[in-house]
């Protein structure tokens, strides 16, 4: 998968031709199952490919609760999806995004307690979040089966950034709970179909799943268990620094894209808001407390950015603005954080160093980690 480009046309013409409906016809014609299409039963892997059209791909899933509260998050997704891409691409923070979209519910008692899509360069992405069953179930107990989606990307994806540039994807979790402490084989065998001879425990599987996926949880305002010191103090404990709360659901997209720009050292924070700016964005301060909050570079006064590498305004802007280049000292980026910031309650993930030379097709970047030893400096148990 991954093949053709987003159009915003195709993305507009579907809005008009659906006169105003829902864009989730499925969920919201009363449908109670997975959508064939992201049942990930038995599916092998989900793939991020290099082609000649796309020659640097770069995997970018993001999974949502779609429980209780949760259950606006992906239609608020899809309504930005437009605002997503832009940033993307017109921001060039990343030459070849493949995006996959899926949905978390409660294996102890949801009939979708996880649902898959593909990896997507084209408009197929948003026909994946408009098969997304809003199933608005969940278990009750601050907990939901974060652990199999986890799981499945840990060991059911396959991404050529990573394979064969040693260059992480990211993975953004958004929710407002916990996850359950372990994998449990019985739910991995009914939901995606492995057979597992023993439960794995958590710490064990966010150590495999980080040393491929720079991974991000995400918990918005507004949800059941915003700011909840026990969610979070989970999540820190497993994400170091890498746990953002959100002011404002609807600056998601935004913050998604300036964390992969920021990641991929594209652009720093000071960069990345005078985008949002440009786009007409009023995201701009919900998104400088978010990502300020897991220590993102601001650039002070008369100090360029690392990597901005060109002048140019982003489609739509409503005037030029010139840009700075230059260089930063003393700023190491790694993990789409740098080094050395701090978190109110949390720590940074310990040995999350960059390491290792740049790869071909890298584009004179430093790479970030490969995610080896990522929260884990002693090394993880392997699945």
């Amino acid at each position: 998968m991954g093949s053709g480009r987003w159009s915003s046309d195709i993305y507009e013409t579907a809005e008009r031709l659906r006169g105003g409906k829902s864009a989730f016809g499925y969920s919201d014609s009363g449908a109670r199952t997975v959508h064939p299409d992201l049942d990930p039963f038995d599916v092998g892997k989900r793939e991020s490919r290099d082609s000649g059209e796309h020659p640097e791909s770069l995997a970018i899933a993001v999974l949502f609760d779609v429980t209780g509260s949760m259950g606006n998050v992906p239609r608020t997704l899809q309504k930005k999806l437009p605002k997503l891409l832009g940033l993307l691409k017109d921001g060039e923070y990343a030459r070849d995004p493949q995006l996959m979209f899926g949905a978390i519910g409660d294996a102890t008692c949801d009939r979708a307690p996880l649902q898959v899509g593909q990896f997507e360069s084209d408009n197929r992405m948003d026909g994946d979040l408009e098969r997304i069953l809003l199933e608005g179930g969940g278990g009750g107990q601050k907990t939901e089966s974060y652990e199999l989606a986890m799981y499945f990307m840990a060991r059911h994806t396959a991404i050529d950034c990573f394979e064969k540039r040693g260059r992480r994807g990211y993975l953004f979790v958004i929710g407002d709970e916990m996850p359950y402490p372990a994998v449990k084989p019985r739910e991995v065998s009914a939901w995606i179909g492995d057979d597992l001879p023993q439960p794995v425990p958590l710490r064990n599987l966010v150590a495999q799943l980080t040393r491929r996926w720079d991974t991000y949880y995400l918990l918005p305002e507004g949800a059941s268990y915003a700011g909840d010191g026990q969610v979070l103090g989970m999540w820190r404990g497993l994400l170091g620094q890498n746990v953002i709360e959100l002011a404002d659901l609807g600056a998601v997209c935004e913050t998604i894209a300036l964390t992969v720009g920021l990641g991929e050292e594209a652009i720093d924070l000071a960069d990345g808001l005078a985008d949002l700016h440009d786009v007409g964005s009023p995201a701009g301060a919900t998104v400088e407390r978010a990502l300020g909050g897991i220590g993102a570079y601001r650039a002070g006064p008369g100090r360029a950015s690392t990597a901005r590498r060109r002048g140019r305004a982003l489609r739509g802007a409503p005037a030029p603005r010139a840009l700075p280049a230059g260089t930063v000292s003393g700023s190491t980026v790694s993990g789409g954080t740098v080094s050395g910031g701090t978190v109110s309650g949390g720590t940074a993930p310990a040995g999350d160093q960059a390491g290792g030379g740049s790869a071909a097709g890298d584009g004179g970047r430093r790479p970030r980690s490969g995610g080896s030893g990522r929260d884990f400096p002693s090394g993880g148990v392997l699945l």
